[in-house]
C-alpha cells in the first residue's frame, strides 16, 4: 500500500510527520494484526494436519483392505504348494490338514462349443423372423429375431443378451461360407449346446460336426463338453469343473493341464508372521505419525518449544483412542482370542504396537494356534473389520475429517476478511492522519513566515531610526 505522506512533509514544522504517523498506525494496528497473525498461523497448520490424517488413514485402509482379501488370502493358517503348477496349482483354508496329495489330471473339464451350417453370403446374410432358442443343462435362452435380420445382428443380440451368463457368439469363415459359432463358459459333461426355432440356425450340439464338413454340417466342434478325470493318491475322480474345491478337505484345486503333480500342505508360520508384520508395521506408522503431529519440539532441556500442526488438539488423541480400541478387544476364537497371545503388545510410552518373533513361534508350534490366526483377524466381526469400522466416521465422505476441514476453510475466509478488513483501516488511518499532519506542517510553516516578515520589519524600522 503506498503511503500518502510526502516527501517533503515536515518541512514547516521540522517534524518527522511521516515516522509520527508510521507509529501511530502501527500502533493502532498491532493487537489485531497480532490476532490476525496467531490465528493464519495455527489454522494453516491444522489444515496442513488434517490432511495429513486423512492421508495416514487412507494409506491404513488401503493394508487393512488388502490384509483382508477374500481373493488373496492373508492369514491362512496352512499353505498349499503344488509342484508342477502347469498341472494344477492349490490354495489352502484354515481347516486343511498337513500332508502330501499326489494328483493326477488325465483330461481338464472342457465346455461346449457349436456351428451352424455355413451361410454363402457371409456376415450379411439373411436371417428368417422369429425366436432362436438356446438351449444347456435344460436352460434356455431365447433370442428374438426380427425382420431384416443378418447373421451378425443374431451373433450381436445373442452377445448383449447373454454374454454375462457365460454364452457367447462369434463369426467363422471356411470355405463354405460364415457360420454362427456358440460358445459357453460352463463345462462338464451334460452342458452341451443346441439352437432350435430358426432353421438355418437349428444346432443339434448333442452330436459332433462332421470329420470331413459340408456345406449344411453343423453340430459340436471340437468334441462334446466333459467332465475333468483325475484322480488322488490314486482315488478315481471325475468334475464337471476345473476348479475342484471339496474332494480335499480343506483345498482347493485349480486343474490346468494332464499330467502329476503333488500338493504339499504345510503350517503357514512364515505367511503367517509377515501378515502379522505388515500390520503391525501399517499400525504404528498411523500410531506415531498422529503422535508427532500433537508433539511439540523440545529444547535442550525439555521444555517445549515450535508447537507441532495439531498440538493441543483434542481430535488426534480421540483417533488414537479410536483405533487402539480395538486391541484390547477379545476375539471370537476357541484358542485365540487375543494379539498377545500371538507376541503383539502395546508400548505403554509410545503406544506402538510390539511383535515378539519368538513369542510368535511359539504359540504356532507349541500351541497350534495357526489355524485361528485367520479368524482372528479377518474372521465375523475380526480385528481388521472392526478396525476399519472405528476409521470409518473419520475418513467418510462427510465424516469428522471432512467436517473439521470445512470449519477450517471457514475460519480461513474469515481470517482472509479480517486481515483485507484491517489494511482497509490501516489505509483509512493512515491517510486521515497524514492529512491532520500535512495540515499542521503547513500552519506552522505559514506561522513561522509570518514571524520570520514581523521580525524582519522590526529589524528594518530598528535600522532605520539608527540611520536617522
Amino acid at each position: 500500500m503506498a503511503s500518502p505522506i510526502l516527501p517533503g512533509t515536515g518541512l514547516g514544522s521540522g517534524l518527522d510527520t511521516g515516522a509520527i504517523v508510521k507509529a501511530l498506525v502501527n500502533a493502532d494496528k498491532a493487537a489485531k494484526q497480532g490476532q490476525i497473525d496467531r490465528g493464519t498461523t495455527t489454522n494453516t497448520a491444522s489444515i496442513s494436519g488434517i490432511g495429513t490424517l486423512k492421508s495416514l488413514l487412507a494409506t491404513f485402509q488401503k493394508a487393512l483392505t488388502d490384509l483382508g482379501s477374500t481373493t488373496t488370502p492373508q492369514f491362512t493358517g496352512y499353505s498349499a504348494t503344488s509342484s508342477d503348477p502347469k498341472v494344477l496349482t492349490s490354495t489352502s483354508s484354515n481347516t486343511a490338514v498337513a500332508g502330501n496329495y499326489v494328483v493326477k489330471v488325465t483330461s481338464l473339464a472342457t465346455s461346449s462349443k457349436v456351428a451352424s451350417a455355413a451361410f454363402a453370403g457371409g456376415a450379411t446374410s439373411p436371417i428368417t423372423a422369429g425366436t432362436l432358442t438356446i438351449t444347456q443343462n435344460g436352460t434356455s435362452y431365447p433370442v428374438t429375431v426380427g425382420a431384416g435380420a443378418t447373421l451378425q445382428s443374431v451373433r450381436d443380440s445373442i452377445n448383449s443378451q447373454y454374454q454375462a451368463s457365460g454364452l457367447s457368439a462369434n463369426i467363422v469363415t471356411d470355405s463354405f461360407g460364415s457360420r454362427l459359432v456358440l460358445g459357453s463358459t460352463t463345462t462338464g459333461a451334460g452342458s452341451d449346446i443346441s439352437a432350435t426355432g430358426i432353421p438355418e440356425l437349428t444346432i443339434d450340439g448333442t452330436a459332433p460336426m462332421a470329420a470331413v464338413p459340408t456345406a449344411t454340417s453343423s453340430g459340436a466342434i471340437g468334441g462334446l463338453a466333459a467332465d475333468a478325470v483325475f484322480s488322488v493318491d490314486g482315488l478315481a475322480m471325475t468334475s464337471k469343473s476345473n476348479t475342484v474345491d471339496k474332494t480335499i478337505s480343506g483345498l482347493s484345486l485349480v486343474l490346468t493341464g494332464a499330467g502329476t503333480s503333488t500338493v504339499n500342505v504345510a503350517t503357514n508360520n512364515d505367511g503367517l508372521k509377515a501378515s502379522i508384520q505388515k500390520f503391525v508395521d501399517a499400525y504404528n506408522a498411523v500410531a506415531n505419525a498422529v503422535t508427532s503431529l500433537t508433539k511439540p519440539s523440545l529444547d535442550d532441556d525439555g521444555k517445549p518449544t515450535v508447537s507441532a500442526a495439531l498440538t493441543g488438539d483434542p481430535l488426534p488423541r480421540s483417533l488414537l483412542a479410536a483405533i487402539r480400541g480395538p486391541l484390547s478387544q477379545t476375539g471370537a476364537g476357541d484358542k485365540l482370542t487375543v494379539l498377545s497371545q500371538l507376541g503383539i503388545t502395546t508400548d505403554q510410552k509410545t503406544g506402538a504396537l510390539n511383535f515378539d518373533g519368538t513369542k510368535f513361534t511359539a504359540a504356532m508350534n507349541d500351541k497350534k494356534l495357526g489355524g485361528e490366526v485367520q479368524t482372528l483377524f479377518t474372521g465375523t466381526n475380526g480385528l481388521l473389520e472392526r478396525m476399519n469400522n472405528v476409521i470409518k466416521p473419520y475418513t467418510d465422505t462427510g465424516g469428522i475429517l471432512d467436517t473439521r476441514t470445512t470449519n477450517l476453510n471457514v475460519t480461513k475466509t474469515k481470517l482472509t476478511a479480517d486481515q483485507a478488513a484491517l489494511d482497509r483501516r490501516v489505509e483509512t488511518l493512515t491517510a486521515v492522519l497524514t492529512k491532520k499532519y500535512n495540515d499542521m506542517d503547513t500552519l506552522v510553516g505559514k506561522l513561522k513566515a509570518t514571524a520570520s516578515n514581523i521580525t524582519g520589519m522590526f529589524e528594518a524600522m530598528a535600522a532605520q531610526q539608527k540611520n536617522s
